[in-house]
């Protein structure tokens, strides 16, 4: 009886978790645009471990789908943008700005959908994994530099930069190209800087004691 009610269950799970299916959203794209796109899903998939499987699958257009909905949005700003261009004066300004408000609305709005997709599919430690193959893994690298520059840091301190550059990956995920996203982290690593000299750290003397401490194990910074 217990074997059959772990065998229903376990159908129901099953059932339940790819009743919702997600197709590539391909109509109107170039093959040789889909196929670039569908590699930078897989590597999402790679990490997780799951490529090839029906998961894997559903996951990689979850994620391709993303990219293209991301084109998508910067094609239509830039579009609006190209339109206020023949415009003058106050016109042109507002244009400009609205071209702007409505891309970040429409990212807003679609970012949480694309979570919520991935939600279906994954559990939220592998939702992380996902957010990080997708903003090249700078948060690690960067919480793993910090740390190791400042080998004293209160715990504190070190949730106060976990969560800083995690709300930065929030806003990378989204952004137009790997510059864009980069100068998203740069932004939140002046603001890490500013917090830690308030604290009392000399980021100087920290740095140059750091590569010191980096060469004297063979390597480089």
């Amino acid at each position: 009886m217990k074997k059959f009610l772990f065998i229903f269950v376990t159908l129901i799970i099953t059932v339940s978790t790819f009743a919702q299916s997600f197709g590539l959203d391909v109509d109107g794209r170039e093959q040789n645009y889909v196929n670039s796109i569908l590699g930078r899903a897989e590597k999402v998939t790679d990490a997780l471990g799951i490529t090839g499987s029906e998961k894997g699958e559903q996951v990689r257009n979850i994620v391709a789908n993303r990219y293209f909905k991301l084109n998508d949005i910067y094609e239509e700003r830039d579009s609006l943008k190209n339109a206020a261009s023949a415009l003058d004066g106050t016109e042109k300004k507002m244009a400009l700005e609205t071209a702007e408000n409505q891309k970040d609305m429409k990212l807003y709005r679609s970012h949480f959908g694309f979570i919520a997709d991935l939600s279906i599919m994954l559990d939220d430690a592998q939702i992380e994994t996902v957010k990080d193959v997708m903003t090249y893994n700078v948060v690690k690298v960067t919480y793993d530099a910090q740390c190791d520059m400042i080998p004293n840091l209160t715990d504190e301190e070190k949730v106060q930069i976990l969560a800083w550059l995690k709300e930065a990956r929030e806003y990378a995920i989204d952004a137009e190209s790997s510059n864009k996203k980069h100068e998203m982290f740069g932004k939140y690593k002046g603001r890490i800087n500013n917090y830690l000299s308030k604290r009392g750290y000399d980021l100087q003397k920290e740095r140059e004691a750091w590569a010191e401490r980096v060469k004297a194990r063979g390597g480089t910074l």
